[in-house]
């Protein structure tokens, strides 16, 4: 058996009803060896052997062909698993002549103790003869168009096929060329192809052309075509055969999803209603449509994005006002259009309701007639201009997104002639479903992005206050509308002491997440910068803060939405004082401020970069330097200096370029520098703080040290009472008399020397008291028949405000008074 199954060509899986017909195969029975074991009639007729010629002996003999003892392992294996094999090998008769046969083995089996194998044979399919009626046949009545053209291109023969689909008949084509007949069906290429051919002698194969032909002239068919030359008995080209098939339906279906792809990356390409509407409307003329028009309800237009309608909440509103979105049309101007964009439009063809934009499928007119009385009835101005330019089709397709009704487009043709049809009802619903998710997109984000500008306006300070210590200047850019509202945040905080505190942040993220963190951040500084906190310890609690804070909303199940936002957050924080000159300034993993001298020299001052806020665990160091009257000082957010390509240092650079060679109107310099820097949107938000500092000279500050004597506080009331009015003050000086009073009493009584007094004439009157203790002084409410714990009671009601601080050295109690008329 195995030398048996050697040189087999090729093998094929047999069923288990096929692999033996004993009643018409020859059949025998080969043992594992190759040995015959049996040996039937059929086999003695299929090859002239009788059966003492061939039981006992191997069956390698019989074969005709090569051998090949893999594929024959292969087939013992097959058949050893049970299942059978068919294929065909070559034999030689017993007259020498070699025989194609059809070969199948059945699964192994054992008989007298040996494994055998079961073996059927057919002689090979007898080839099939075809007479010439029915070859004629064939030819004329086949389903693909056939034709003959003689070495000049022109007819000799066609098939009743091609004739239908030309709609040329017989007699008039023969003799003629394509061209000559058919000019619409691209007669040059074809023809050049033929040419080719016949150059070549080379055919070519599946060529497919859209066109227009006699037979349905009012739509265009696609067509594949391929052609071949026609070869004599000694190889001369005597001329070209070529074959057509109508391959319309095939066409349409691959433009469909070609025309569905290429809209999925044309529209929607940006987040703006109104951009994405008019992107529908030029992707789909001309492609689609002549002329088409995008109505959306005004909800959607509106910024806020709120008010539109759910398709499952019910009937439509009874009134529906819907606002030309876009148009679009093959002629210059959309001269079709009865409305503009931006006006009010009717919602449908009349009769149709405005419930086809809640629950109804697209409207396909495939006639459209303007006399019919509902047109000529309701809309006469539109009807004049559909028999104007001749709009004689239309598909109104409701446009809906996510349960929310959105508008509605309208398609119309005029001058491509094919009438719309149901394929393109499909179309037109498959355009609407992709560009309504991209208009809910754009609203939803309008929406979101509106709430968040808003948000974030709210909470930027509306005027910044700086008194007389600094002149301030401001430049705020929001980011790329794409990118979303980011967190960026300044502010200017009055201090005691005619100091300012100046504060600017950066939140990571953008939108509505982002805004609120920005707006808890900047209400958390105001607080902590009111109690008086250097710069160092103010980040610290503020670290802290934005600790707990997360810590509570990941214990509230919303870390998902509050991680990326604190603890990607940046500050810094400086504070002036206009008596010393002094700026204490400490950061958070925020950018350094840039100090510009009198002089016109640049440059960042080093301070300790410290953690970003929301790492803990890590101390944030404060740097003190002296600014020189006039200079400039500024604060500004990364988005300022990382610019296009993201190079920080050279940002850096710009800046100072900028601030140097910009003028003295601090606005103008701010919004200049600005501008330089970053020309066109970014996407981080841009914030620039400038200030120029002034000095409180000594005709502004008078200072006095205070003995430890009870006596001496007549001495210093009286001192203040002069020097206010000397400043032109005197309505101020019965209460500052008071307030000098009980601060130096208090601090005599209570406190530790050294004591020092000191007024600050600025925006407002400043009563200082200074004392070497650190207890902070409490506001008491006295009883009646208390004798003293009402000084500073008597100081809250007679200022606008009052507080302490701590320094170095101690504390200091101050209190301010409005000063009548202005600074």
């Amino acid at each position: 058996m195995e030398s048996s199954r050697k040189g087999i060509a090729a093998s094929t899986s047999a069923g288990p009803g096929d692999l033996l017909d004993a009643s018409t195969d020859a059949a025998a029975v080969i043992a594992d060896d190759g040995v015959v074991l049996g040996w039937t009639r059929g086999a003695e007729a299929l090859l002239g052997r009788p059966a003492e010629e061939v039981v006992g002996r191997s069956v390698a003999r019989l074969l005709a062909m090569p051998e090949d003892p893999a594929r024959l392992t292969a087939v013992a294996e097959r058949c050893r698993a049970g299942n059978g094999w068919s294929g065909q090998i070559v034999v030689r008769h017993r007259d020498g002549r070699r025989l194609d046969i059809e070969l199948r083995v059945s699964a192994s089996f054992r008989m007298a103790g040996k494994e055998c194998f079961l073996v059927s044979a057919r002689s090979g399919t007898r080839p099939w003869t075809m007479g010439q009626s029915v070859l004629d046949g064939f030819l004329t009545r086949s389903p693909v168009g056939m034709a003959v053209m003689d070495p000049e291109l022109r007819y000799l023969w066609l098939n009743d096929t091609l004739e239908h689909f030309g709609g040329v008949p017989r007699e008039q084509r023969i003799g003629r060329r394509l061209g000559e007949l058919l000019p619409g069906l691209q007669a040059e290429a074809l023809e050049g192809l033929m040419r080719k051919v016949l150059a070549t002698g080379l055919p070519v194969t599946g060529y497919e052309y859209v066109g227009w032909s006699w037979a349905d002239p009012r739509r265009q068919h696609a067509f594949s075509t391929s052609f071949f030359p026609l070869v004599d008995a000694d190889r001369t080209i005597t001329g070209v055969c070529y074959m057509v098939q109508d391959v319309t339906e095939r066409w349409n279906a691959r433009q469909l999803l070609a025309l569905v792809n290429e809209a999925g990356t044309s529209i929607g390409t940006t987040l703006d209603v109104m951009r994405t509407a008019q992107e529908l409307a030029e992707f789909a003329v001309p492609r689609f449509a002549d002329y088409v028009t995008v109505d959306l309800l005004e909800p959607v237009l509106s910024s806020e994005g709120h008010g539109a309608w759910l398709t499952d909440a019910g009937p439509a509103p009874a009134r529906a006002v819907l606002r030309r979105a876009a148009m679009r049309s093959v002629r210059e101007g959309c001269p079709e259009a009865v409305s503009q964009v931006g006006d009010r439009v009717g919602v449908l063809r009349p009769p149709h309701d405005v419930n086809l934009l809640v629950n109804g499928e697209p409207l396909l007119i495939p006639v459209l007639d303007p006399s019919e009385d509902p047109w000529a009835a309701q809309e006469p101005m539109r009807a004049d201009r559909i028999r104007e330019f001749g709009l004689h089709s239309l598909i109104a397709a409701p446009m809906r997104a996510r349960n929310t009704a959105l508008g509605v487009t309208t398609f119309a043709r005029s001058l491509n002639p094919v009438p719309f049809g149901p394929d393109d009802v499909l179309l037109a619903r498959e355009l609407m479903t992709r560009a309504a998710v991209c208009v809910d997109n754009a609203r939803r984000y309008t929406r979101e992005h509106t709430a968040a500008v808003t948000l974030q306006r709210s909470l930027l300070p509306p005027a910044l206050a700086a008194g007389t210590a600094l002149e301030v200047a401001c430049s705020y850019l929001p980011a790329d509308p794409t990118d979303g509202v980011g967190g960026d945040w300044f502010d200017v905080i009055p201090l005691s002491g005619a100091r300012v505190g100046l504060v600017i942040g950066d939140v990571v993220g953008h939108g509505i997440t982002a805004a609120a963190s920005m707006g808890r951040l900047r209400t958390a500084v105001q607080t902590l910068a009111d109690m008086e906190l250097p710069p160092d310890e103010l980040l610290a609690h503020l670290d802290d803060l934005v600790l707990r804070l997360s810590d509570e909303e990941a214990a509230a199940g919303t870390a998902v939405h509050s991680a990326a936002t604190f603890t990607g957050a940046t500050c810094l924080y400086a504070v002036y004082d206009p008596v010393s000159r002094r700026c204490a300034m400490a950061r958070a993993g925020h950018p350094p401020p840039v100090v510009v001298t009198p002089g016109g020299d640049a440059y960042y001052p080093e301070i300790p970069a410290g953690p970003p806020l929301g790492l803990g665990g890590m101390a944030f160091e404060a740097t003190e330097i002296e600014l020189a009257e006039h200079s400039l000082f500024g604060l500004y957010t990364d988005g300022l200096i990382e610019g296009v390509d993201q190079d920080v240092e050279r940002g850096m650079a710009g800046l100072r370029e900028a601030l140097v060679l910009g003028g003295r109107d601090l606005d103008a310099l701010c919004t200049s520098a600005v501008q330089q820097l970053v020309p066109v949107p970014q996407p981080d938000d841009i914030a620039l703080l400038l200030t120029r500092t002034h000095a409180l000279g000594a005709d502004h500050v008078v200072a006095w040290d205070v003995p430890a004597d009870p006596a001496a506080v007549a001495v210093l009331r009286a001192r203040a009472t002069r020097q206010v009015q000397e400043w032109g003050l005197g309505e101020l000086a019965m209460t500052t008399e008071l307030i000098v009073s009980e601060l130096v009493t208090n601090a005599i009584r209570y406190a530790a020397s050294p004591v020092r007094l000191r007024l600050l004439r600025d925006s407002r009157l400043t009563c200082e008291v200074s004392d070497s203790s650190g207890t902070a002084p409490r506001l008491r409410h006295a009883r009646s028949t208390d004798e003293g714990g009402r000084g500073l009671f008597l100081v809250a009601q007679l200022a606008h405000r009052w507080g302490a601080r701590h320094t170095g050295e101690g504390k200091i109690i101050w209190a301010e008074q409005e000063i009548p008329g202005g600074a």
